[in-house]
């Protein structure tokens, strides 16, 4: 049996020219029949963004979300798994014929930010965040993800009986981080086993982008965008009178010191060819009146990195650095760091692979390599475990210099609505491309 299965191989690799063409030939009649079920589709995408624009919901809180998104999947009759990772949803789609299993995230959840933009869809909603009240937005365009994948999940299914392999739909909670006390998101939804039954092979993911002109995809392989880790230091001195500074020990002097000593690890201790890095003091709070130097000084900051490696180096760095130049104070630092989200990181050889898939689809001029972003994104935990793919779909204003856009996460967020089927049909090619690929024995062709 063994010898058949190679001596098959063998063949369909060596199969003449005009063979090959009919291959390609059904791979471009599937693909036009998607096009053209992706542009049918586009309105209801548009729609349904608009409706979640409306109804923004925090992490770990997307209930109607969810409960919307599980209805559509289930009248396309997908196989659909609710209450994932709290509020995930999580559909599978199988093919008519045999392939991988390839995986499709949109991240669901909205932001504490009261909206600016006066569309007739704004939001007008306030809910309690870590119990303050505030107003709530779709300030990242998470809105227009899950949008996107509904569309691309209606598309693929009309089409179950030419695709090969399974599609699993991931709509996930929580990619701003979960409250206070919560676990939630990518992170949660990998240890719930969403990469499992079927097993994932490859997974994509896409970020609607206001600064990328519509019609646009930016993509970059290897380290996309940084990790990001929680800083926390703690300088413990000897409260006195501040008239007589001897007698105490001051740990507002000592974090002074130690925020400009931590400049120095970026600057002057990283090779910065390699990757960039960033370490940010934020907020400093000690002290209770003027004329007392204080027992305890805090310090909260991010750090962000484009390389695991350097990521774990700064984090030795910064303790080191921190604990030394209290002691040169006569005090005491204690260093936390927790890490938050990795380097989102596009695996070399699958972004190599898929980049000429968008091309196809948006236009070889219309491609672009972007330089590194020091955002995070915690689709990087499921690249942690299968090889993935994430870029970037351009959303700015038609009309306005990128540069004047509203950035994400601010009020005047805003994005145009005429590139959202430019997502749905670049989602469906790499589903199909990939599939092509595929070689049956759990690589892409050509693969490691």
């Amino acid at each position: 049996m063994e010898r058949t299965k190679v001596m098959l191989s063998i063949i369909i690799a060596t199969l003449p020219i005009g063979c090959s063409k009919i291959f390609a030939q059904s791979s471009s009649t599937l693909l036009a029949d998607l096009d053209k079920a992706a542009y049918g589709v586009e309105s209801k995408v548009v729609a349904w963004r608009r409706d979640f624009h409306e109804h923004p919901e925090l992490g770990n809180r997307e209930f109607r979300t969810a409960e919307k998104i599980a209805a559509h999947l289930k009248l396309l009759g997908l196989d659909v798994k609710t209450g994932v990772a709290k509020t995930g949803v999580v559909a599978l789609l199988k093919g008519g014929k045999p392939g991988p299993c390839i995986a499709l995230r949109a991240d669901m959840d909205g932001l504490p930010v009261k909206e600016r933009v006066d569309v007739p869809f704004a939001s007008k909603v306030e809910t309690d965040y870590n119990g303050q009240k505030v107003g709530t937005m779709h300030a990242c365009g998470h809105d227009t993800h899950v949008a996107i994948l509904m569309g691309v999940a209606e598309v693929l299914a009309g089409q179950k009986a030419e695709l090969k392999g399974t599609i699993k739909f991931i709509f996930q909670p929580a990619e701003e981080g979960a409250p206070d006390g919560e676990e939630g998101g990518a992170k949660l939804m990998v240890a719930e086993g969403v990469l499992d039954n079927p097993k994932v092979d490859a997974i994509f993911g896409l970020h609607i982008n206001a600064q990328t002109p519509v019609g646009v995809i930016k993509y970059r392989p290897g380290g996309t965008m940084a990790s990001s880790d929680k800083l926390l230091i703690k300088i413990r001195g000897k409260q006195t009178h501040g008239g007589y500074p001897w007698n105490g020990a001051d740990p507002v002097v000592a974090a002074a010191h130690v925020v400009t000593g931590l400049q120095t690890i970026v600057s002057r201790q990283m090779d910065l060819t390699n990757a960039a890095a960033v370490v940010t003091v934020a907020t400093i709070h000690g002290g209770v009146r003027n004329n007392i130097i204080p027992e305890e000084v805090e310090m909260t900051g991010t750090i962000r990195a484009l390389d695991t490696k350097m990521q774990y180096d700064i984090h030795e760095r910064i303790k080191r650095t921190a604990t030394h130049i209290a002691e040169s104070q006569g005090t005491k630092a204690d260093v936390t760091i927790k890490i938050q989200y990795p380097v989102t990181f596009n695996d070399p050889k699958l972004t190599e692979r898929m980049a000429p898939t968008l091309e196809a689809v948006a236009g070889k001029q219309n491609v672009l390599l972007t330089p590194a972003v020091t955002g995070a994104e915690d689709f990087s935990f499921y690249q942690q475990k299968v090889p993935g793919f994430f870029y970037f779909l351009g959303g700015a204003p038609k009309g306005k210099p990128v540069e004047q856009t509203a950035p994400h996460h601010t009020p005047d967020f805003f994005i145009d609505e005429s590139g959202f089927g430019l997502g749905v049909r670049s989602f469906c090619h790499l589903v199909v491309d990939y599939a092509e690929q595929w070689n049956g024995v759990g690589k892409v062709a050509g693969g490691k």
